[in-house]
């Protein structure tokens, strides 16, 4: 790798020992994967994947502590991901006794780290950090250095940014020195598409199941995706992004997908449409019959098949607020259809903090809750890593929480079903 004279001078030891192997370790990374150079990093400002005070994490808070003691701090303001903890999700003495004494009992003192670091604020703990109500939202063109999977396919597709599919650590390394190998997605030859899937459903496929479907499909790759102009049209407006955010997330988990391009919606797609597919590329149809052969195949990772449910989560990544409004109309008219005014399973949304003050703010707030809906700032994965919850039959329409968890995967319809009408769940 070729360096310039300010990034040799810091690989050289001019700012300090710690500087120095935070440069090395980019080096290292960039060498590793044929990178030529290193690139600013321009956005205003970064996002950490690690949120959590996870006990066995002590390495990672020693080397922020370096970090830190060093002067070593983050050149941009920060989001992160979301907290793993809230005390009115459901969770029963043993649980909370796990949680809070044997699985994050140093959350208090890493988010102290977090904000010596460069953390934005206490509201800026979302994998969403692209909401408006965020403020984390990077332009077009810019370089990032982030590492949360779900975040780094939005910034990419939907806005058009350039990151690659960082670790956590690298994230705050590449914030620390300003700059990022050049390889892989921010480069034009890498984020040309090498498959190409025509979606010919004759319905609206579910966004976390469509993900699904492509992400297992064409793994690490880039796909062009035609025909979903059809289902969510030709403009970037808040229910498409929010389509692609679910869209999106499933694609980096179920798959390893970093960018997609819709053709006609997404800005690269738009701006150059065929021209972004790679000679060669391979051709994936997705039709209603194929998206029912992919949930089909998802595995039961329940101990007993048929138990009732015992928690729904919604929010993985997390909710919009036009999501937390017209989840809150559906609840409301299924309820009153099905003569219950509660939902009849214990109930989790969650969403950003930011998100969440806004819309504590409307009416709609006031309805959810009167229907038993527990709005929360968690990351559902992380309450789901308890030995003692994931034991839990929990359902959820996140393809993201039911690949990395136990959760078991039911579309929005089948969600709201069980919610108000108590629906068979197999």
């Amino acid at each position: 790798m070729v360096l310039n004279q300010e990034q040799q001078a810091i690989l050289d030891g001019a700012a300090g020992e710690v500087m120095a192997k935070v440069m090395k370790t980019l080096v290292m990374y960039g060498d590793a994967f044929g990178a030529e150079k290193m690139v600013p990093v321009t956005s205003k400002y970064n996002h950490l994947v690690t949120s959590f005070g996870l006990k066995m994490m002590t390495p990672v808070f020693d080397l922020m502590q370096q970090l830190i003691d060093a002067g070593a701090v983050s050149q941009q303001k920060f989001s992160v991901d979301p907290r793993p903890l809230d005390k009115n999700v459901p969770a029963n003495f043993l649980q909370n006794l796990v949680f809070n004494k044997f699985m994050y009992s140093t959350q208090e003192m890493y988010e102290g780290q977090l904000k010596e670091l460069g953390l934005m604020n206490d509201d800026a703990f979302t994998c969403a950090c692209y909401f408006d109500q965020v403020g984390n939202k990077p332009e077009r063109g810019e370089v990032l250095s982030w590492a949360e999977s779900s975040a780094v396919v939005y910034a990419n597709s939907v806005l058009g940014a350039r990151c690659n599919r960082n670790s956590g650590i690298m994230d705050i390394m590449g914030s620390i020195v300003g700059y990022v190998p050049y390889f892989g997605l921010l480069t034009d030859e890498g984020r040309k598409a090498t498959w190409i899937v025509k979606i010919e459903t004759e319905k609206k496929p579910e966004a976390q199941l469509l993900g699904s479907a492509i992400g297992m499909k064409v793994m690490e790759a880039v796909p062009y995706v035609y025909g979903l102009d059809k289902w969510i049209g030709n403009e970037l407006n808040d229910a498409a992004c929010t389509y692609l955010k679910d869209f999106g997330a499933a694609t980096a988990s179920n798959g390893a997908v970093g960018l997609y391009h819709i053709d006609g919606l997404t800005p690269e797609a738009v701006d150059m449409g065929e021209s972004l597919i790679a000679e060669g590329a391979q051709v994936y149809v997705i039709d209603d019959a194929e998206l029912e052969r992919v949930k089909a195949n998802y595995p039961v990772m329940w101990k007993k098949e048929d138990a009732k449910p015992k928690l729904c989560f919604m929010g993985c990544p997390h909710m919009s607020l036009q999501q937390l409004k017209d989840w809150t109309d559906k609840l409301d008219a299924a309820l009153n259809e099905s003569g219950h005014k509660k939902v009849l399973i214990p109930t989790v949304f969650t969403s950003s903090p930011a998100v969440l003050k806004e819309f504590n703010n409307t009416g709609y707030a006031v309805r959810l809750k009167a229907m038993g809906v527990i709005t929360s700032y968690i990351c559902p994965l992380m309450y789901m890593n308890n030995p003692l919850c994931k034991s839990m039959p929990v359902i959820t329409s996140s393809n993201k929480l039911r690949t990395y968890t136990t959760a078991r995967y039911y579309t929005d319809d089948e969600i709201l079903e069980a919610l108000t009408k108590g629906g068979k769940k197999k």
